[in-house]
């Protein structure tokens, strides 16, 4: 008998990760809180009742360590996830309370995106103070212009590329809250028309 079959038992079936897992000094996400996050979103989407919402799981984070989850493989679940939950979210609301609520809901949602993105380049979110870091305002600029560009001009742009948006640090740049704030609540549009 090995260590390992006294540690679990002669004979215990070992199961096999959910995802890859990191190797060396990269860190991954911790195994049991993305497993047990996981298993709740199941129950949850079982569930025609659950509780759990796309919003919650695009908020879901959990630590990082080393031998963990590959962090690309777990979001791109979690989006599967997000997009499943979003799609029944939508549905339950359509026979709730019709298609053309839902329709004007997620129009006028679009629109105060479009106009907070009204703002002149470089201004349009709050600084982080000038000693402090925040996202930096070319690149969110960059992917506000393609925000724009889908709500007003209907070209391509995913939930998934919105959610893998990723910008460097400067001091003095946007503050973060607030860029995350209306990429969330783009992806909900992006997700209320598919």
């Amino acid at each position: 008998m090995t260590p390992d079959d006294a540690s679990t038992g002669a004979g215990a079936a070992r199961t096999a990760p959910a995802f890859s897992l990191t190797t060396g000094r990269e860190k991954g996400y911790h195994q049991a809180a993305v497993d047990t996050f996981l298993a709740a979103a199941r129950a949850a989407f079982e569930d025609s009742d659950g509780e759990l919402t796309a919003a919650d799981v695009r908020v879901a984070s959990f630590p990082l360590v080393r031998g963990g989850y590959v962090v690309a493989e777990v979001d791109a679940a979690l989006g599967r996830v997000e997009d499943a939950l979003a799609a029944r979210e939508r549905d339950q609301a359509v026979r709730s309370r019709g298609a053309g609520v839902w329709v004007d809901q997620a129009r006028g949602d679009a629109q105060l995106i479009l106009d907070h993105l009204a703002r002149p380049q470089r201004h349009l979110f709050a600084r982080s103070q000038v000693l402090t870091f925040g996202y930096r305002i070319d690149e969110v600029d960059h992917v506000a212009g393609r925000i724009v560009r889908y709500l007003r001009d209907g070209e391509p742009l995913t939930a998934e590329q919105l959610r893998s948006a990723a910008f460097r640090m400067q001091r003095g740049g946007y503050r973060e809250e607030q860029v995350d704030a209306l990429l969330d609540a783009t992806v909900d549009v992006i997700l209320a028309v598919r």
